[in-house]
């Protein structure tokens, strides 16, 4: 009889693993191939490196080729000296391999270190290494316990070194996240803005709607409160020039000043005229470094030839082309299908017994973030992009409902996507005959 390869874990649970594998075998066969009615055998002297990445301490853990720790797990601080400790302990590199989550930006100065002194390391999901330490059904929780854990998913599932990105792929990344962030602070500033209005003036936006907008915050810089606008002259606040050349307009003044006569808002001290004089200027100056920001990013993208290739699709514009250089990895895909999973526009399919759905909602384990960025370009396509278009049009008109059509649109967006950056070709659609 052929000895088992499953062991008892601390717990007490049988589980699978490479630690008894394998007394019997054929010579040469290397771990990942299998030859018919033989086991696998593995390389020896292969250490396995997990690392738990903190913010300000990281943990090291390493195995052997059978998981079992070759040293107690070790931290090392985030500085020059941690780094050659970590060094010293992780011996050539040669015969190692080192894994660590994407833990926020913490690692990224690690992998930088890690890569630049030779080593294969390979950037893991957390919710992979969270689903693997479960299997154990293990109660306690430690960043020693983690690095460990971490060790040995790189020693069982042996997943792929994650290649370091190239210079311009770099700089995309860190423009988009920075745009993001200024994003994100203009619309903070206009939800305080928002705030303080509906205190002070809540009938401005029936005639001027968006707070964000230049025409607004060149008015409420002026006059950010019903009472200003009451003292104000409209002939004055119609020559206010709000973007270099177009002015408020006198129809627009008047209208403004008579509101505020009859304004609802009771709160017009000087604490609500220092919050929305404020926050427009915050906004003005945001608004010029995002204007600013969109420039740099199409220069860059100008030197990146996957990324300028993506515009050539209709309805990807260049800040959608950087966002997909700058979060996807395309040759860590081996499909469309694959990364329309990861962005997740796959259904999730549940069937099981008598119960066989006829349609299954969108993956919520995919990248919302990067799913919610893709519709309104998706959108756009669907309009003007007559490939993507004529596709939407005849599932609309095969009775599916217009969001699905949208969600499946996308999905196409997504192959178009991947085979511009897998032959790096632009994109050329075929239109069905007619």
């Amino acid at each position: 009889m052929a000895p088992s390869t499953e062991f008892l874990c601390s717990n007490g649970i049988q589980r699978r693993g490479s630690s008894t594998v394998l007394a019997w075998t054929s010579m040469g066969t290397k771990l990942g191939s299998e030859a018919p009615g033989h086991a696998i055998t593995v390389e020896r002297n292969m250490r396995f490196v997990g690392i738990d990445i903190g913010s300000e301490k990281h943990v090291v853990a390493i195995v052997d080729e059978t998981g079992k720790p070759l040293r107690k797990p070790i931290p090392f601080s985030e500085d020059a000296s941690g780094y050659e400790r970590l060094r010293s302990m992780l011996g050539e590199a040669a015969d190692a391999f080192v894994a660590m989550e994407a833990t926020g930006h913490y690692w990224q100065n690690l992998f930088a270190f890690l890569h630049a002194a030779g080593f294969q390391i390979a950037l893991l999901n957390p919710t992979r290494t969270s689903r693997f330490a479960a299997e154990d059904l293990r109660r306690a929780k430690t960043d020693a316990l983690d690095a460990l854990g971490i060790a040995r998913f790189a020693q069982q599932k042996r997943p792929a070194a994650t290649p370091m990105p190239d210079a311009a792929t770099l700089e995309l990344r860190e423009l988009m996240r920075l745009r993001d962030r200024l994003v994100q602070d203009l619309g903070d500033r206009a939800r305080q803005v928002h705030r303080a209005l509906d205190l002070s003036f809540p009938e401005l936006t029936d005639h001027v709607r968006d707070v964000a907008s230049a025409k607004a915050t060149t008015l409420l810089v002026v006059c950010p409160t019903a009472e200003k606008f009451r003292a104000a002259d409209p002939k004055v606040l119609a020559e206010l020039k709000y973007d270099g050349r177009h002015v408020i307009g006198l129809e627009l003044a008047k209208a403004l000043c008579e509101a505020a006569k009859t304004s609802v808002g009771r709160h017009q001290g000087t604490p609500y005229e220092l919050q929305i004089r404020y926050a427009c200027e915050d906004i003005a100056t945001l608004r010029a470094r995002i204007r600013k920001l969109d420039e740099d990013i199409s220069q860059s993208l100008d030197r990146h030839e996957v990324g300028k290739l993506l515009t050539t699709i209709d309805g990807i514009g260049d800040n959608t082309a950087a966002r997909m250089i700058a979060s996807i990895d395309f040759d860590g895909f081996k499909s469309a299908a694959a990364l329309a999973a990861y962005v997740g526009v796959a259904p999730l399919v549940n069937h099981s017994g008598k119960r066989q759905p006829l349609r299954g909602h969108a993956c919520a384990m995919g990248d919302a973030d990067l799913r919610a960025k893709l519709w309104m370009p998706t959108l756009r396509a669907v309009t003007h992009n007559p490939w993507l278009k004529a596709f939407y049009a005849r599932l609309v008109a095969a009775g599916k409902p217009k969001k699905l059509a949208i969600i499946a649109a996308m999905r196409k967006l997504l192959g178009a996507i991947m085979s511009v950056a897998r032959t790096r070709t632009p994109f050329v659609p075929k239109l069905a005959a007619a």
